[in-house]
């Protein structure tokens, strides 16, 4: 079983629609940031916190297979070699 942990305040509304976001969810989930992403669905608003990523991680991750060592010699064995790859 699956347990949520949600908390539930209530909040007033000013009168051009602000509200004040928790002190605690501010300081975990914004940190050094101060945009979110607000989604609307039928009398939902979801709050996200807008975060940069960090694609370096994604830096010399490439895998590949044998047979793409042998086609980088030649950039045109090379480049048909990946359009023609059925990728899953």
């Amino acid at each position: 079983m699956i347990l949520l942990k949600i908390n539930t305040e209530i909040r007033k509304v000013d009168s051009q629609g602000r509200i004040v976001l928790p002190l605690k969810w501010r300081e975990k989930e914004l940190k050094n940031g101060d945009e979110v992403i607000i989604l609307e669905d039928e009398g939902i608003l979801k709050i996200i916190p807008k975060k940069k990523i960090d694609l370096t991680k994604f830096f010399d991750s490439l895998e590949f297979d044998e047979d793409l060592i042998d086609k980088l010699e030649e950039w045109s064995d090379f480049e048909n070699y990946l359009l023609n790859k059925k990728y899953r």
